[in-house]
Parts: structure tokens; sequence; C-alpha cells
């Protein structure tokens, strides 16, 4: 794709942007080259404002490590070994490596992003599609993606959002969680503020919730089940250990489901019955294994 100075100035650049591009531009300088001079100048917002407003391309970038301060591609990378970056990270499409990707600012990629090891970023990372990390997946800002796998654990200081579900192989542990399918934990899960899915979740360790606890399906947590505020399930609660609630707050379960299927569909087992049930069918676990 070329860039031309009419094309540039129909986006309404910001003036110092715009006087960069007249002085320091290549000639006759393709859309990459252009993203790559910015950057080399310091300029890494502008090449990210100009990957906005001419969008991604079909170009593949292979390499065998990278390592750089800003990166700005309008393309997808696939690096075979590690990817460092002291900056930024911004790819049009996606990334794959056969390593781990450690970026000390944020990451941003219109498409999925694979890596073989982990994936550390120091501020937010934003992706247009999935996250796959064999490792661990450890984010010191927001996370917005489509789906997160992570072979080890999933640490966020920020807000997760994601558009599908979540995987983990250990422990999660963030701000908070908004979650549009399942979240699944192989230990604990624990967020400072409110989880919400509109399907389900399970560990096979603690979930502990700082804010409100939301599931459109049921929630199972082997050893305990905490919330600061109400604990709500579409269908069934379930837990080896106690089920709380914050002071003040409910415990509900079988909100989508009529009270006649409550025994069937609407359980609430725990080791001692939850303070302030407001709705679902009571079974102390260890009854139900007796029963069994």
């Amino acid at each position: 794709m070329d860039i031309t100075k009419d094309f540039i100035k129909l986006k309404q650049p910001c003036a110092d942007g715009y006087r960069w591009y007249l002085r320091h531009a290549p000639p006759h300088g393709t859309y990459q080259q252009i993203l790559d001079a910015l950057v080399a100048d310091g300029r890494g917002k502008d090449a990210c404002w100009l990957l906005d407003q001419f969008g991604p391309t079909d170009a593949v970038l292979r390499l065998d490590h990278l390592d750089a301060h800003d990166f700005v591609f309008a393309g997808a990378i696939e690096v075979r070994g590690t990817i460092e970056v002291t900056g930024n990270l911004r790819v049009g499409r996606g990334i794959r490596a056969g390593g781990g990707i450690r970026v000390e600012g944020s990451l941003q990629a219109g498409d999925d992003v694979h890596c073989a090891g982990a994936l550390t970023c120091g501020e937010s990372l934003n992706v247009t599609g999935r996250v796959h990390a064999a490792w661990n997946v450890l984010v010191q800002g927001d996370i917005d993606c489509e789906e997160l796998r992570a072979g080890w654990d999933l640490a966020s200081s920020g807000a997760v959002r994601l558009h599908g579900g979540a995987q983990v192989g250990q422990s999660i542990n963030v701000q908070s969680l908004h979650s549009e399918k399942g979240i699944r934990a192989g230990t604990d899960i624990t967020s400072q503020g409110d989880i919400l899915t509109r399907q389900g979740i399970e560990c096979n360790g603690i979930l502990d919730c700082g804010g409100h606890l939301f599931a459109g399906w049921g929630i199972k947590a082997m050893e305990g089940m905490t919330a600061a505020g109400a604990i709500s399930a579409g269908e069934s609660l379930y837990s080896e250990a106690e089920i709380r609630a914050g002071e003040g707050y409910g415990v509900y379960a079988g909100l989508n489901v009529p009270e006649h299927a409550w025994e069937s569909s609407a359980c609430v087992q725990a080791s001692q019955r939850p303070q302030g049930l407001r709705s679902g069918h009571w079974l102390n676990v260890a009854h139900a294994h007796d029963e069994g």
C-alpha cells in the first residue's frame, strides 16, 4: 500500500505528526516503510495512529528472534524463538512465537496470539482474537481478547474482559473478570472485584471474589466459594467446603430454572447450609456423598 500526502491529510492527523510526515517520510515510501520510519524516530504512537487509520495488511514477517524497543507491523509476525520488546508491540494481524513473549509496555494485535512459553505485559493486552500461552499469562494492565488459554497461571492487575471463555491450567488472579463463555481453572480463582460470566465457572481450589459473583450456568469450586457481594447462578452451586456471600448479601441458585426443577437442576451443595440462601435446593455435600 502506497501512502500519499493527500491521503494522510484526509485522515486529519495532528499538526506535529503531519509536519513530521512532510519532512521525514521516505520519498515514495510504502505503508510499512513509513511505520518503520516513525518507530525509528521515536514516534510509536503516531505509527499506531497510522495503523488505526489504514488498517492491517496480509504481509507476514518471519524472524528467528524479535528484540526491539517499540515495534509496529501492519501484518502478522511469526518468530521461531522469543519476542522481547521494551516498549510497545502493535501488530495488525496475529503473532506466533516459538518461545515466550515479553513486552514491557502494551501489546495489541488484530488476530490470534500464540506463544510456546510465557506471555508477559507491563501494561495492557488487547487482542482481537484468541490468546494461547503454553506457560503463564502475566499482565500489569487490562486484558481484552476473544478467548484466553494458559497452561499455567493467569494474573492481571487490571480488568479482564473475554468475549469467549478462559481455560487456565493453574490459578487465576485478577482485578475483575467478565466473560461471555465459561471460566475454568486447575486450582484457585481470585478476583478483587466482580466475576461475571454468561456460562459456568469451575475450579479445583478456592473461588474468592471481592465483589459480586454471577454465572449464567452453574458454579463449582471444590475447596470453597466466597464473595464480598452476592453469589448468583442460573443453575447449581457446588463446593466441598463453604459457600459464603458477603454480609447482607444472599446466595441464589436456579435463577434460570423453574422452582419445580430445583432438585435436579438447581442444587446448592456445600459442607454447611450457606447463610442467606435465597433460592435453590439445599443438599449437604456429605449427605449427598453418603447417598451416592
